[in-house]
C-alpha cells in the first residue's frame, strides 16, 4: 500500500521514508536533506560561491516554532545541482548580483515576492503560489532552514546552499480552507491512540500533487469530489468502496485499507496528525495538505490479529531501547508495494509460513538466512540488518509497540498495514 503514511512512515516497510514529504525535490529545487545525512548531509556549494548570507538575520538566536516562507532560487552553471536553463545561462557573478536585486526589491515592497518567483525562480514548487511551511524538524537543508526560521514576518534575507542563492521571505500563515473541517479541527486532541482510514484528493496547483487525474484537476473539481467522499463517509457508506472509487493514492484501489494507528508521538505530516486525534470514532473529517484533501474516518481499534503474539502485546514495556531484526510476510491482502510474493500468497499459506518461521527461530535457528530468503523488507533483509528502536523511534506504531516488550533474544509475531512481522530483539 503506497499510502501517505507510507510515505511519511516507512522505510523498508518500518522506518521513515525518503518520499515526496521528505524530499521535496521532487517538485522543488531539492533542499531538504536526505533522511539519516544529518545537517551536515549536504555538499558544499561550489568554491567560488560568494558570501551573501544574511549573517545579521543569521545571528539572532530567536528562532520561530513554525513559519511559512517563499522564496526565489538563483542558480549558476557552474553548481552541480543547479539544472534549471536560467542558471545554466549565468556565472556565479551574475547569479550574486541578481540575488541582490532581488532582496532589494524585496525589502521595498514586500508584496512581489510572487512576481519575482514567477520572473526569475527556479525551484519548480513555487510556481503553485504555495509557500512551503518550515519547522524545526522540517528536512530542508539546515542552511535553509536556519534562515527561514529566524525571519521576521515579511522580512527577507538571503542564504547560500548547494542549488544557489535563496532570497527567502517570510510570508504570512494561510487562510484555512472554507472546506476543512475547521470544528473538529478546534476540538483538543486525544491524548491516546486512534485508528483511522484515510483517502487523498488532489487538483493540480497542489505543492506535491499525485499525478494521474490529479495531475489536470482543477481545485474546483477537487473540492467536489472530495465533498461527495465525505458525505458517503459520514453517510456511514461502506469506507471499502469508497477508497476505492475516490482515493487517489497509489494502491489504493488494489486491496483493503488496514486501519492506520495514530498518537501523538506518531512522526507523520501535522495535518494528518491534527485532524486524527481529533475525530471521534464513526465520524469523517477533511483537511488540506500539501498533497491535496486529506479524508479521515475514525473507527474502533481493529481486533488483534490471531497470529500476533498477543500475551508479549499486553505487556508493559521492558525497554527504552532495543535492537531488533524481523521478518516481514505479506499476503494478498495485506502487503508493501515491494512485496511480490505477498500479493501472491493466500492467507492460509501465510499462516503456516509465519508458524514454521517462529518455531525454527525458537528451536534456534539463525534469524538472518530466514531474513534473507523470506523477508519483504528490502532494508533489511538482504545483509540481515537490526533495527534501533526507541519510544521516539520513526517506526510504524505495531512494529515499536512489539519490539520495546520483547525481551533479549524473545521472539514475537505483531501486524502491521505492512504485514506480519516476525520480530526477534537482539539486543
Amino acid at each position: 500500500m503506497r499510502s501517505i503514511l507510507v510515505l511519511v512512515l516507512a522505510l523498508a516497510a518500518c522506518q521513515k521514508a525518503s518520499s515526496k514529504l521528505d524530499n521535496m525535490s521532487n517538485t522543488g529545487s531539492g533542499m531538504p536533506t536526505a533522511p539519516g545525512s544529518g545537517s551536515s548531509g549536504v555538499a558544499a556549494p561550489s568554491d567560488n560561491a560568494i558570501d551573501l548570507d544574511s549573517k545579521d538575520i543569521l545571528a539572532r538566536t530567536e528562532t520561530a516554532k513554525q513559519v511559512d516562507v517563499k522564496h526565489v532560487l538563483i542558480g549558476w552553471k557552474d553548481l552541480p545541482a543547479a539544472r534549471d536553463p536560467k542558471a545554466q545561462a549565468r556565472d556565479n557573478a551574475a547569479a550574486a548580483k541578481l540575488a541582490k536585486e532581488v532582496l532589494e526589491q524585496l525589502k521595498a515592497n514586500p508584496d512581489k515576492i510572487d512576481d519575482l518567483i514567477k520572473q526569475y525562480g527556479e525551484d519548480p514548487g513555487m510556481q503553485s503560489g504555495n509557500p512551503y511551511t518550515v519547522k524545526a524538524d522540517t528536512p530542508f537543508v539546515p542552511e535553509f532552514k536556519n534562515l527561514a526560521l529566524r525571519l521576521k514576518e515579511k522580512e527577507a534575507g538571503i542564504v547560500k546552499t548547494q542549488f544557489g542563492y535563496h532570497v527567502i521571505e517570510r510570508v504570512p500563515p494561510a487562510p484555512p480552507d472554507p472546506l476543512e473541517s475547521k470544528d473538529i479541527l478546534a476540538r483538543q486532541p486525544n491524548t491516546g491512540h486512534v485508528w483511522i482510514h484515510h483517502m487523498l484528493i488532489g487538483w493540480k496547483d497542489t505543492p506535491q500533487h499525485l499525478g494521474g487525474d490529479a495531475g489536470t484537476r482543477t481545485k474546483a473539481d477537487a473540492d467536489k469530489r472530495a465533498k461527495e467522499a465525505l458525505d458517503k463517509l459520514n453517510n456511514k457508506e461502506d469506507p471499502q468502496k469508497v477508497l476505492k472509487e475516490y482515493s487517489e493514492e497509489p494502491g489504493a484501489k488494489d486491496k483493503p485499507q488496514m486501519p492506520a494507528e495514530i498518537g501523538a508521538d506518531t512522526p507523520i505530516l501535522d495535518e494528518f496528525k491534527n485532524l486524527a486525534l481529533r475525530l471521534n470514532v464513526g465520524e469523517a473529517g477533511m483537511t488540506k495538505t500539501p498533497f491535496g484533501w486529506l479524508l479521515m474516518l475514525r473507527v474502533n481499534e481493529p481486533p488483534p490479529d490471531p497470529l500476533e503474539s498477543a500475551d508479549i502485546m499486553k505487556r508493559e514495556p521492558v525497554t527504552q531501547k532495543a535492537k531488533v531484526k524481523h521478518i516481514l510476510l505479506g499476503w494478498n491482502d495485506v502487503h508493501g508495494d515491494q512485496d511480490e510474493a505477498g500479493k501472491k500468497r493466500t492467507r492460509a499459506e501465510v499462516e503456516k509460513l509465519v508458524k514454521d518461521t517462529v518455531a525454527k527461530l525458537k528451536g534456534g535457528a539463525k534469524i538472518e538466512p530466514l531474513m534473507k530468503s523470506l523477508s519483504a523488507d528490502p532494508g533489511s533483509a538482504k545483509d540481515g540488518t537490526a533495527y534501533d528502536v526507541a519510544p521516539d523511534s520513526q517506526f510504524v506504531t505495531p512494529f515499536k509497540n512489539l519490539a520495546l516488550r520483547l525481551k533479549p533474544m524473545e521472539v514475537g509475531v505483531v501486524k502491521s498495514e505492512y504485514g506480519l512481522h516476525i520480530m526477534q530483539r537482539v539486543e
